[in-house]
């Protein structure tokens, strides 16, 4: 018989998966059976594709803690494998939009039969603390696809999108924008908490930072408008070599989703077709572009080290926290995350009562924070899934803080989020450092 504590457990267990599957029920609950299966750009995926694939994961899983577990369908397994060589050939990424089959119909079955799989196998099981960890990961790994979803719904239907719940975005007074100084030295970066977090947050270690400034907001539509205003996009000086070939290649001339009518910057997103809110952070540029102004601003992106010493370190305290207002989990009091459903960037100036002991404000939520490190392991990484991170260790950049897509129990001061350096149909913005 299990014991109490095992029994509140699995309970707790049962009680994540089910509102994180509910969770990316809800997303999907107003779509139309045609949106499903259409696939606008290669680097997106059909909502159908997202809803398969976060089941197919715990199937993956389940075959790893279960020597004689059965996959539902190879069918299925074969479309729904997003790049995991160790389950056979995954189905070309570009071509999700292409297949009929399986079709919404049974992709809703079999998410409703990998529900009841999940659930009769936390319950049979006596689960050790790295199994528990295992199937925890799935639920973490579902969380980052519907952050990936509302990006796909939004380059899929933008205002045309009508989520189940929306809430209004209030105005702010203009707050002082300015940088605040951060002391250097030695700083121990890393996950530094009991609860789960992802193999590429360990294990934690030292970084040497000299002293620096760190903006206390995102850059603003505003601030970049002169950026764009200024020749930004027709000046090769600003670039890396490699951007500025982008440039040319995909005739940027703004970040993604804006355009000019009546010669005027409009953003076409979840809220509709609107002008420039002067004091939303930018949103969608890649990280060459937020490079690309940090230059012509006489400025440069931040360290991933130094993002979260200023994010996250109590100097008075001499202590790091998990979040830059302390230990607390999110809150809509806090930030701006998938639960605060406003589909859209808040203000800055809006979350002034959890700022980070340095002062900086909304390093949580609204927009993903490009960092000019490079993304691989901490010295002494330890993969904890095979080809999970590890396999990514090369030509991407890591960004961190999260976005409004970001769901509250996936997002902490450590987390690292990575892209490639093109990429801007994600909610990715950034923040300015300086040298002192």
């Amino acid at each position: 018989m299990p014991s109490n504590q095992e029994l509140d457990q699995k309970n707790a267990l049962l009680e994540q998966f089910r509102e994180t599957r509910s969770r990316t029920l809800e997303l999907v609950k107003t779509l139309e059976k045609d949106d499903f299966v259409v696939q606008t750009a290669s680097f997106m995926s059909p909502p159908k594709w997202h809803i398969g694939h976060v089941s197919w994961i715990y199937e993956a899983i389940m075959s790893k803690l279960e020597k004689n577990y059965e996959f539902y369908s190879k069918e299925f397994s074969e479309y729904l494998n997003s790049y995991y060589q160790q389950f056979g050939v995954p189905h070309d990424k570009g071509l999700r939009g292409v297949v009929s089959r399986p079709t919404v119909d049974q992709i809703f079955q079999y998410f409703n039969t990998i529900n009841q799989r999940v659930e009769r196998f936390i319950e049979s099981k006596n689960l050790s603390s790295d199994e528990i960890r295992l199937i925890v990961m799935g639920f973490h790994h579902e969380c980052q696809h519907q952050e990936l979803l509302v990006y796909d719904l939004q380059h899929l239907l933008a205002e045309q999108y009508h989520p189940v719940k929306k809430n209004k975005i209030s105005k702010q007074i203009n707050p002082e924008k300015k940088s605040v100084r951060i002391k250097g030295g030695l700083y121990t970066m890393g996950y530094n908490g009991n609860d789960f977090c992802y193999d590429i947050e360990l294990p934690e270690h030292k970084s040497y930072l000299n002293d620096f400034k760190m903006d206390v907001f995102p850059i603003t539509n505003q601030e970049y408008l002169k950026f764009v205003e200024d020749g930004g996009y027709e000046t090769y000086k600003f670039w890396l070599s490699d951007g500025w070939e982008k440039v040319k290649e995909n005739d940027w001339k703004a970040p993604m989703y804006w355009e000019k009518i009546n010669d005027e910057w409009n953003v076409r997103d979840f809220l509709g077709i609107r002008k420039i809110n002067p004091n939303e952070p930018v949103c969608h540029v890649s990280y060459y572009e937020a490079d690309a102004y940090c230059k012509w601003a006489g400025k440069r992106l931040p360290t991933e080290a130094e993002w979260e010493k200023a994010a996250c370190w109590n100097e008075e305290k001499n202590e790091k926290t998990i979040y830059p207002w302390g230990n607390d989990k999110p809150t809509n009091e806090k930030c701006n995350l998938l639960e605060s459903y406003f589909w859209g960037c808040s203000e800055i100036g809006t979350y002034p009562n959890s700022s980070s002991q340095h002062g900086c404000q909304q390093m949580i939520g609204d927009v993903w924070e490009w960092t000019s490190s490079e993304f691989t392991g901490y010295p002494g990484f330890k993969s904890g899934f095979d080809e999970y991170n590890d396999k990514w260790f090369t030509n991407q950049k890591v960004l961190r803080g999260g976005s409004f897509a970001t769901p509250e129990m996936s997002i902490r001061g450590s987390y690292r989020n990575f892209f490639r350096l093109d990429e801007r149909w994600l909610f990715s913005g950034f923040r300015c450092a300086e040298d002192i």
